[in-house]
């Protein structure tokens, strides 16, 4: 399974995450929805996604909350750092996010145009004990009920073919088209030669492909 950065490291991002969005919210009392804007804007979930030892490693969650406020409103945050046994919902916001962006790929800012910040927040109740699995299974539920992978959906279902007999008509690997439709690859960055296959095979343009629905 390609993932977005080696493993050994997932442990560290999800602790910090979960600390920054815990110390963001329970130490300094900013709203979570505001505050997850910030992290988006400041440029530090880029750094989260390459996996910059810098951050990953090299700060707590804490000093990453105040050099995210920093960088997007100028404010110097000067409140000890607050890290407790005992993890809130917003550390497991934190916690599953960075083990979400890890696995599927996708860029904090698409994940949150298909799952906003606070409809995560509302799985804690349910999820918060079970395995991160059926967090993932969820969220790829969520993000591919959205964007170009619905679209390659809704057009294959309207042409009546499953997923193996398109990847037969049209010779695009069925896997491809899974990864595809589930959101795990971004149909818009494929070859050209990939769209124009697929779309010979559904009878639409290769424009069509690319819209989200």
């Amino acid at each position: 399974m390609t993932c977005a950065y080696n493993e050994l490291y997932l442990p560290l991002a999800q602790r910090n995450l979960g600390d920054m969005y815990d110390y963001a919210v329970n130490s300094l009392k900013l709203d979570i929805s505001e505050f997850h804007k910030m992290f988006l804007i400041s440029g530090m979930a880029h750094q989260f996604e390459i996996c910059n030892p810098h951050y990953v490693a090299g700060k707590n969650g804490c000093e990453i909350a105040r050099e995210v406020i920093n960088t997007c409103t100028g404010d110097v945050v000067e409140n000890a750092d607050g890290m407790y046994l005992d993890k809130s919902a917003e550390y497991w916001i934190g916690w599953s996010l960075a083990y979400y962006q890890w696995y599927s790929l996708r860029s904090y800012s698409s994940i949150n145009e298909s799952v906003p910040i606070a409809e995560i927040y509302g799985m804690y109740t349910a999820l918060h004990e079970a395995d991160i699995s059926l967090f993932v299974e969820i969220m790829d539920e969520k993000c591919s009920s959205s964007g170009t992978g619905a679209t390659l959906k809704r057009l294959r279902e309207y042409a009546h073919l499953s997923q193996s007999k398109l990847a037969a008509r049209s010779g695009v690997p069925l896997r491809q088209i899974q990864l595809f439709e589930q959101g795990h690859r971004d149909i818009t960055k494929t070859s050209g030669q990939t769209l124009l296959l697929l779309s010979r095979a559904l009878g639409c343009t290769m424009e069509d492909l690319i819209k989200c629905t």
